[in-house]
């Protein structure tokens, strides 16, 4: 009797650990359903788009060299109305050093320039009719010899019509060769006035292109400076300067005065350097244009022969929406982005404009305020669920 109670109360237990253990299964099952559910969809990164200042970037290599003295010259002999410093004082780079009466001298500056523009654009016109006479001849040269292979056109006429064309691809060659050295010769005119004015502003005003001390100085308040003896003369022993060479595209977008940031990697040093000389002529070998910069004279530890990079910003807009560059996606010859609508993501299309540093500009597709996705992107389609994590998740 004894061993039958025992055998029902071990079946009753072990009944007992059974259901016990279903039940922590099914709760198991529960708890894993629910982890799932919160971890449905792609996980991103995003921020919200706003507008901001963007400016194009160009970066280029350059040298650091010492100065040692500048000189400063006019092109032609002006009265001076006004002078502002002294032989042997510092002065500093951007300083005034006189102001003198170039009336004529911009004159004759602003006349170059129209008599450059004048030849360029005749340049122009004459070619647009030149090539017409020329594609004109070719297609006379092409009928003849279509009447001529029906029988409508004899051997004579085909070989006048070839003599024609070659006498116009000669005459336009030649008129064209003649007009490029016109456009040479007032190029070099407004080169030539360009550098001898290149440290003087709008106001007539000599600038000191460097800083240091001031060796002579030959302008007088009422009196007159000669272009054949210089202005001034600057030692600039302890001043540097970084020179850099650079494509035609860019140099129409640099200006003396502007700032372009620097790096001395060799005496870890940034800095912000202006731009004092943009050369007109390239050089022979290289086809490059040499930039002259002037460094702030509160900079020290450079010598001369360092590397430098240097950063010109062009093309600047403001105001304007900005996003990471790395957010943008390319699919065939279309940009686009993810934004997050809700739980899910949306494909937009966008354009761009100017690229800065990591950073592009949106010219259509967003407008501000939008979840942009900046990280996950690449694992997205049109309406994929997604969850937004911070970026230490």
């Amino acid at each position: 009797m004894n061993l039958m109670k025992h055998k029902r109360l071990t079946a009753l237990c072990l009944a007992a650990s059974m259901t016990l253990l279903a039940g922590c299964g099914a709760s198991g099952g529960t708890s894993a359903e629910t982890d799932a559910e919160e971890n449905k969809g792609v996980a991103v990164q995003v921020e919200t788009v706003s507008t901001d200042s963007i400016a194009t970037e160009s970066r280029v290599s350059g040298k650091v060299t010492a100065e040692n003295t500048s000189t400063i010259m006019v092109a032609a002999a002006a009265k001076c109305t006004a002078v502002y410093v002294e032989a042997g004082d510092r002065v500093e780079a951007g300083d005034k050093i006189c102001t003198l009466d170039l009336a004529g001298t911009l004159a004759s500056y602003n006349a170059a320039n129209i008599s450059y523009s004048s030849t360029v654009q005749s340049y122009q016109d004459q070619k647009a009719i030149l090539d017409q006479q020329v594609a004109l001849a070719a297609d006379n040269v092409k009928n003849t010899k279509a009447l001529f292979d029906i029988g409508a056109a004899s051997q004579l006429e085909v070989d006048q019509a070839e003599l024609n064309y070659k006498s116009a691809v000669a005459g336009r060659n030649s008129a064209l060769a003649q007009l490029e050295a016109g456009i040479e010769s007032a190029k070099s005119g407004v080169e030539q006035l360009s550098d001898v004015m290149e440290n003087v502003d709008a106001n007539g005003n000599i600038i000191a292109p460097i800083s240091g001390t001031l060796l002579s100085l030959t302008a007088t308040e009422g009196g007159y400076v000669s272009n054949a003896m210089p202005v001034a003369t600057i030692d600039g022993a302890d001043q540097m300067k970084i020179t850099v060479s650079v494509s035609e595209t860019l140099v129409p977008k640099l200006t003396i005065g502007d700032k372009a940031s620097v790096t001395i990697a060799a005496a870890n040093q940034t800095f912000d350097a202006t731009i004092r000389a943009v050369e007109q002529t390239a050089n022979v070998q290289t086809q490059l244009y040499t930039v002259t910069l002037t460094v702030p004279s509160g900079v020290t530890g450079l010598l001369s022969g360092m590397f430098a990079d240097v950063t010109f910003h062009t093309d600047r807009a403001d105001n304007v929406v900005v996003v990471p560059t790395e957010a943008i996606l390319t699919s065939g010859q279309e940009q686009h982005v993810y934004i997050v609508d809700g739980s899910t993501a949306k494909y937009v299309p966008v354009t761009t404009g100017l690229t800065g540093t990591g950073v592009t500009q949106i010219t259509s597709g967003l407008t501000g305020g939008e979840l942009l996705v900046t990280v996950g992107q690449s694992y997205l389609s049109d309406g994929a669920a997604v969850r937004v994590v911070s970026g230490e998740d």
